[in-house]
């Protein structure tokens, strides 16, 4: 198995607060990988890097065995690399399909003048794109939504739409940043198997930040665990269940039975 993505030594800082401290990662291709710690370790702004929102002070990140850090965030995006957000991020007076034309643009090629002349080549290519965005809304479990409004949609389904807008922009690697996040357990439940289907029909690899551990034990291979920006522990699930660095840092002492039941 390749190596997609490694970082190393990234360090980024905001004034005198270390966000980010020397962090070495590797994330193998078809991998589903997380990145865990409590409220503040780090986690958001280390995708922040990756995705070109934060530019790191120090090291480097390696994405496909191209140096990508520093780069803008849509040459990343082209590059292969899509996110989702915690506090979803639709376009919530657009509807569903328009939202994912919207993840196509960064591999759509008619100019501005072909749009306004409506050309043969425009027509061509804007039916591939909504057929894509309809194939793209029945994956991910939104057929027949297309026309309802991004804000209309149940809680659950803007989730899935947030991600099949991830999806149009055809990443090899995409980051999902607490997908759970407001979710019931049967919910829950279903974003635990579609994620696992997102890796094994679509051969993407995942990196997830994500609070409930159930989900995080369930579907994570490698876990990597931060505290105030630093690595403290990696490994597979059993190894971060009983690590005690983990233990007191993420969950607080006395909470080995929690994470070892996979509780939030």
């Amino acid at each position: 198995m390749s190596t997609i993505l490694e970082t190393k030594s990234v360090t980024k800082r905001f004034g005198g607060l270390v966000a980010v401290n020397a962090l070495d990662l590797v994330i193998e291709e078809n991998s589903i990988s997380a990145v865990i710690g409590p409220n503040g370790a780090g986690k958001t702004t280390f995708f922040n890097c990756i995705t070109g929102f934060y530019t790191p002070e120090e090291g480097g990140i390696v994405f496909n065995e191209k140096e990508i850090d520093g780069l803008r965030t849509d040459v990343v995006t082209r590059m292969g690399i899509a996110r989702t957000y915690q506090n979803i991020r639709l376009f919530p007076a657009m509807t569903a399909i328009e939202n994912v034309l919207v993840g196509q643009h960064p591999h759509l090629h008619t100019s501005w003048i072909s749009a306004v002349t409506r050309s043969a080549g425009f027509k061509d290519e804007e039916e591939s794109a909504l057929e894509e965005a309809r194939r793209l809304l029945r994956f991910v479990g939104l057929k027949g939504m297309g026309d309802q409004l991004a804000r209309n949609l149940p809680y659950g389904a803007q989730r899935r739409l947030e991600i099949a807008r991830a999806l149009a922009s055809q990443p090899a690697l995409l980051l999902l940043d607490e997908p759970t996040a407001g979710m019931n357990p049967n919910e829950t439940g279903e974003m635990i198997r579609f994620v696992q289907h997102l890796r094994d029909e679509l051969g993407i690899t995942i990196l997830l930040i994500e609070h409930d551990m159930r989900v995080v034990m369930t579907i994570s291979e490698q876990i990597t665990v931060l505290d105030y920006g630093t690595k403290i522990a990696e490994g597979g699930p059993k190894d971060i269940q009983s690590n005690p660095k983990v233990i007191e840092a993420y969950l607080g002492r006395g909470a080995a039975g929690g994470i070892e039941n996979g509780s939030n």
